[in-house]
This record gives structure tokens, C-alpha cells and sequence, in this order.
């Protein structure tokens, strides 16, 4: 086939030597490096506690993911979709604070509000104490003594990720015309027919894509389902890995749940896709809401208070008098220096690698590296426990390879990547990086053309118009990347739990400690911080919203 000369100059374009391009695709290869790893053992003879696992343990792996799975997924459509459907569709006192204060359970890593729920929920606990002094019969305590089970932990989980639906379902409603509800009205169905019949259906592709997204967290969930006792992948891998020291058995259980995580990528994608919103000038829901009175409103207002109340007050309110008058406060200040410094540093580093990325697809906006930045996008969507496997092996395999080298030269054999700071900002980079390009290319994207174009006449390089024009001018999106990846970092535990120095400890892997010591209380000034950084995201998020 001929090649035109605007095609050779389309090539020269894409394939020249360029900074920003060459570090798009070092980039994807990083992020290629922990899938590739894992997946790599797919093809490897299965060792002698790999054959156990199939034999004893992965049946109860499966079973359990999918069924934690199933029973979130149905507290968040339950939750998220009452809540969005109250919201969207009418107006009470109290609707415009309630709107968003539905959005602050998002502030909660899920094994901090089980910490806290089961210290008040335990055999000791006081509710149970009061309950038994009160001469309860046995059925009416038997849901509080099985808080630490399979059904706690969905019910845990469901209370942090039911926004994911709400405001996905919410906006659905809002863009829906009025006039289909209308005309449902004239052929003589009930409002709660046209619920059924139009609005729920025409929704249902935004509902979907919020339920996949909280089925992803669940699935990457560790301290939650380790805490309750339920084993389920991300459990079994971290077992496999430090009770029996297997490494390769640990990678091979990766490859499967990495297998679970692709089908819910390829379900989330086509689900999303589906979503269409056309909009012909008529009136939407929002502008032909229904006003509530009386115990309508009186109704509406506890429906949309509950899950703030469970999700968050009574959570908060516990961890702040524990924190006040009960927990030690020895070493919080160390744990809070190493977690901030961590994560700020990584923050700033996946921010400016997003930035190189996003100004690489500005300056050569061709298919493949549309691809490529899509591929790198594919890190969030797999569990910390699998990135820190992935990342674990080439590294240990690089320390001893090194370690061997230098053995001549009489230095000591030490780990030089596995178990260092290093490789557990490798790992956030890996896992964040998708959090971080979807804010920089927002407000990239909202930049002219011309700009740079300007630029580069008044004798700007490439890496000056990104520094002193793109910069200044996205500096909000910016900063939201830095404060989203900075709280995102300071939640994540397994990575963080697998690949910390030994005398390296976080606020989240201090907290995870003392709860497995069953010090629940001393746990809440860790658990505390994190949940108060954790609403900045949130806020922020509500801000954004607010101006649409």
C-alpha cells in the first residue's frame, strides 16, 4: 500500500524521539510490569500448596467473593437508589443539606467503620452488655452477636460504597425529561408504575455501572472481610503469601481474582457505554418535582438521614470520645508524620506523571497512544493485594540477582527495591495512577489550542508551555488530583501492609495492627485521622457538583 507524504509526516509525528512520549510509554510499562508478572504464572507447574488451595480452599474463596459481592450489591442499589429517587424527584425541608451529606460515608475506608461498629457491637460491647442486663430474648441479640460474619461485612461495605449509586442514579434521574412521566400519568398508571416501568429503566444503565464499581471495591477489600473472619481472595492471597511463604501459590490465586476484575472492567465499560442522555428542550425532572408536606416530607427526610446516621455520625461520634477520652496516643504523631509524608510525596509524584501523560496525548493525539493511556487507566481497577504480588516478585528476583553481583565486592546482601519505600510508591503509582488522569486531562482538555500555539511563538519549549502556561491555568485540577490520590493513599492497606519497610508503619497498617490485637479503642485516633482527611475528596466532589 502507498504511503502519502501526509502519512509520513503522521508517523515522523508519532514515532519521533520525544520526552513527554517516552515517558507515556516507560509508564505503561510499569504498569504492564505487576499483570504481566502475575499472569505469568498461569503457565507455571503448580506447586505443592497451590494443589492444596484448589483442593481445600478456592472453592470457599469463590464462594464467599461472590457472595460478599451479590449481598453489597444489594445494599447499595437498596441504599443508593431509595435515596437518589427522593433527592431527584421531589422537594422537602431539609433536601438541599441531606443531598449532599449523603455523600460523606465515602469519607470511610470500610474496615474503620467495621472496627468501630464491632466495638460497640461485641460480647462486651455495650449494646450487648445493656441488652443482656435488660433480659433480651436471645433472638432479638443474635443479629448483634453475628456482626463479624459474611452478612457484617456486606453490611459494612454497603454503608462506604452505596454513593457510587447514588450519585450515578441521581444524575440519571435528573436528566430525564418530565414529559415521559407525564404522559405515563395520562394512560392511566400510578406514580409508582411510571417508577417501575420509565424511570428505573431508562436509569438502569447508571445503576449498573455504580453497582460494578462498588462489586470492584469489594472484591479489592482486605481489612474489612480480615477483620470478620471472612476468607474470601484478597484474604487467601496475603495467607498464602506469609503463612505458607509461597509465593508463586499467592501469584497463581492473583491470576484468578485478576480474571474476576477483568470480567467486572468488561461489564462496568459496557454498561457505561449504554449510558445515553438526549436532550430535546423539554422540561427534566428536577424542574417539575413534587413538594412534600407532613409526614411526606417527615418520611423522605429519615429515608435519606438513615444511612448518614449509620454511615456516618454514629461511627464518628464513637471514634471522636474514644479518641478523646479512652485510646493511647503514644506513637500517633510518628504514624501520622510517615503516613502525610508518604502520601504527599507519592501524590506529587503520580500528579506529575499524569501531567507528562496527559500533555504526551495533547502534543500527539493519535490511536495508539489513546490505547496505551486507556491500558495505563487499568491499574486502578486491580486490587492493592494484586499489584503489591506483582510487584514483589521482579523485585525480590532483582535484589538477589544484585545482592549476588556485589557479593564479590564484599557488600552485604540486602533487599534494595523489595521492602523499601521505593516499591511501595512503585505500587501507588501503579495503582493510582487512573485517579490522577482523569482530573488532569479534565482540565487539559478545557485549555484552547491556541494557547499553546501562542506559547511557542514567544519562544516557550514543549516543557515550558506545560510549566508556566497549562499549569497555572488547571491549577484547580491540579490540586483535586493531589488531595484525591493523597486520601486514596492513605486508605490503601494491603499494598502498603505487603511492601512497607519493617520498621516503617502507616496510620491505615497501625490501625489494621491494633485491630487484630482487638484494641479497638486504642485503634481510633489512626482511624479518626484518616476518616477526617478523607472528607476533603468529598467535599470537593460535592463543590464540583454543586456548579453543574
Amino acid at each position: 500500500m502507498a504511503v502519502t507524504g501526509k502519512d509520513r509526516i503522521s508517523y515522523f509525528r508519532v514515532f519521533r524521539l520525544n520526552g513527554f512520549l517516552v515517558a507515556t510509554f516507560g509508564v505503561a510499562l510499569c504498569v504492564a510490569l505487576p499483570l504481566c508478572v502475575v499472569l505469568s504464572f498461569l503457565a507455571t507447574t503448580s506447586s505443592d500448596v497451590w494443589q492444596h488451595l484448589v483442593d481445600t480452599l478456592l472453592l470457599r474463596y469463590i464462594s464467599n467473593t461472590l457472595l460478599l459481592s451479590f449481598y453489597v450489591t444489594i445494599g447499595v442499589v437498596c441504599i443508593g437508589v431509595p435515596t437518589a429517587w427522593v433527592i431527584a424527584f421531589y422537594r422537602f425541608p431539609g433536601r438541599q443539606t441531606l443531598s449532599w451529606l449523603l455523600l460523606l460515608p465515602m469519607a470511610y475506608p470500610a474496615y474503620i467503620l467495621a472496627y468501630t461498629y464491632t466495638g460497640v457491637l461485641e460480647y462486651a460491647g455495650p449494646v450487648l452488655t445493656w441488652m443482656r442486663a435488660s433480659n433480651m430474648p436471645d433472638w432479638v441479640m443474635s443479629p448483634f452477636l453475628n456482626i463479624r460474619s459474611l452478612l457484617g461485612a456486606a453490611l459494612m461495605l454497603s454503608l462506604v460504597l452505596y454513593p457510587y449509586v447514588y450519585l450515578l442514579a441521581r444524575a440519571a434521574f435528573l436528566q430525564q425529561s418530565a414529559n415521559l412521566m407525564e404522559a405515563g400519568y395520562t394512560l392511566g398508571q400510578s406514580r409508582l408504575s411510571v417508577f417501575r416501568r420509565i424511570v428505573i429503566p431508562m436509569a438502569r444503565p447508571a445503576i449498573a455501572a455504580g453497582a460494578l464499581l462498588a462489586i470492584m471495591e469489594t472484591v479489592a477489600d482486605f481489612g474489612t472481610v480480615q477483620f470478620f473472619g471472612v476468607q474470601t481472595f484478597t484474604t487467601g492471597i496475603i495467607r498464602t503469601y506469609y503463612g505458607f511463604g509461597d509465593t508463586p501459590g499467592a501469584a497463581q490465586l492473583s491470576s484468578v481474582l485478576l480474571g474476576f476484575v477483568a470480567i467486572l472492567v468488561i461489564l462496568e465499560r459496557h454498561s457505561r457505554n449504554r449510558i445515553r442522555y438526549y436532550s430535546d428542550q423539554m422540561r427534566r425532572l428536577d424542574q417539575a418535582a413534587q413538594h412534600l408536606t407532613g409526614f411526606s416530607a417527615f418520611a423522605a427526610q429519615v429515608l435519606c438521614a438513615l444511612p448518614i446516621l449509620f454511615g456516618f455520625l454514629i461511627p464518628t461520634t464513637l471514634l471522636v470520645n474514644w479518641t478523646i477520652f479512652d485510646a493511647q496516643l503514644q506513637s500517633l504523631w510518628q504514624l501520622a508524620w510517615n503516613s502525610f509524608a508518604l502520601a504527599g510525596g507519592s501524590s506529587f509524584l503520580i500528579v506529575g506523571v499524569a501531567l507528562l501523560i496527559a500533555y504526551a496525548n495533547r502534543l500527539f493525539p493519535t490511536r495508539s497512544l489513546s490505547y496505551m493511556t486507556t491500558f495505563i487507566g487499568l491499574g486502578y481497577a486491580l486490587p492493592g493485594v494484586v499489584v503489591a504480588i506483582g510487584i514483589l516478585i521482579p523485585f525480590g528476583i532483582f535484589d538477589a540477582w544484585i545482592s549476588e553481583l556485589l557479593t564479590s565486592w564484599a557488600v552485604k546482601p540486602q533487599l534494595w527495591l523489595s521492602g523499601t519505600l521505593f516499591a511501595v510508591i512503585f505500587a501507588y503509582l501503579v495503582r493510582f495512577l487512573a485517579v490522577a488522569n482523569g482530573n488532569v486531562f479534565s482540565g487539559l482538555s478545557r485549555i484552547r489550542p491556541s494557547i499553546d500555539q501562542s506559547g511557542r511563538l514567544l519562544g516557550l519549549s514543549q516543557t515550558g508551555v506545560l510549566t508556566r502556561i497549562h499549569i497555572p491555568l488547571m491549577q484547580g485540577s491540579v490540586l483535586t488530583a493531589i488531595l484525591v490520590c493523597f486520601v486514596d493513599i492513605l486508605k490503601e492497606l494491603p499494598a502498603t501492609l505487603i511492601l512497607r519497610p519493617f520498621d516503617f508503619n502507616t496510620l491505615a497498617v497501625r490501625a489494621y495492627e491494633l485491630a487484630g490485637q482487638e484494641r479497638l479503642i486504642d485503634a481510633s485516633p489512626a482511624s479518626l485521622c484518616i476518616v477526617l482527611v478523607g472528607l476533603v475528596p468529598v467535599i470537593l466532589l460535592n463543590r464540583s457538583i454543586g456548579k453543574l
